[in-house]
């Protein structure tokens, strides 16, 4: 079977472990049987050792139950950027294999939900963990809003950008996080004029800052150029600006022109919001929950 899923970008500032929006970057994963396990890859992840210590081939596993199996990955979505690659290639590969909850499996994988709720509904969603199951709501999206995103060719594991973090926050920082995350919800609905606030972060953003020493002055300049808002990417290095569509090639742009500038080797995306999540190929069944439209090709 065949899957596709897209990528993501989580946080988006204040809704750290819980926001995320599904971008129109793609990771496709074909399952088949076969008299014993390989994994070929074509794209970004495709130097990874493809035996069974590949991400895709321990989730076939623990869905199929054994290892005759051949998988096959092509993806777009750059590995360590913050942009839910991990998520992605685990919600395809589980929904490739026959999983009956491609969430629960890539959600337990990933460690948190958001990136792989986003992969599965598309859109922006909305994700927790209770007790024990992945939860997620789909959350109003703007029609016109796209993405500008800032990918340096450096990486960052989320291991790395976890460490960073510190072991407990205050009341106040996380009052301030709540109270931001309501107003942002609302914001990338319909209430454009509320975005920029409502992307302020007391939590992970700062913290993180000298992973990448460079993004404060990048997100600033994102806005600068005409962003609605700027925040980092999941645990980044990548930023995402959230942009009306008309202003959003000349961000793009800008952004280009800043990574010179500041000799931060990437490049800028412009991106629009992947709004279908998880497809599967003609001839296999369905996303749980999901009509038959959510098929491809």
């Amino acid at each position: 079977m065949r899957a596709r899923a897209p990528a993501s970008a989580a946080n988006l500032g204040p809704g750290f472990d819980t926001l995320a929006v599904a971008l129109q970057l793609y990771i496709e994963v074909e399952v088949a049987q076969a008299p014993r396990l390989t994994v070929r890859a074509e794209g970004e992840g495709a130097d990874l050792a493809g035996d069974a210590s590949h991400l895709a081939a321990r989730i076939a596993m623990e869905v199929l139950g054994h290892d005759h199996f051949a998988i096959g990955v092509r993806s777009s979505i750059p590995l360590g950027r913050g942009l839910g690659s991990s998520a992605a290639l685990a919600v395809a590969t589980a929904a490739a294999a026959g999983a009956s909850d491609p969430l629960t499996v890539a959600a337990a994988a990933d460690g948190h939900p958001e990136n792989a709720a986003a992969s599965v509904r598309g859109g922006l969603v909305a994700a927790t963990t209770v007790a024990g199951v992945p939860v997620a709501a789909p959350l109003a999206l703007d029609p016109e809003l796209v993405f500008v995103v800032l990918v340096p060719s450096r990486s960052l594991t989320t291991g790395q950008a976890r460490q960073a973090l510190p072991a407990t926050v205050s009341h106040r920082d996380a009052a301030f996080n709540l109270g931001r995350m309501g107003l942002l919800v609302s914001g990338l609905a319909d209430r454009r004029h509320l975005v920029r606030a409502a992307t302020e972060d007391r939590l992970h953003q700062a913290a993180r800052s000298p992973l990448f020493p460079e993004a404060s002055q990048l997100l600033g300049r994102l806005v600068d150029a005409g962003a609605l808002a700027a925040s980092w990417s999941g645990a980044g290095p990548s930023l995402i600006g959230m942009c009306d569509a008309q202003a959003a090639p000349r961000v793009r742009d800008a952004g280009e022109l800043m990574l010179k500038e500041l000799s931060v080797p990437g490049r800028a995306l412009l991106l629009e919001p992947d709004r279908r999540g998880l497809l599967i190929a003609q001839g296999g069944p369905p996303p749980p929950g999901r009509p038959e439209s959510h098929r491809w090709p």
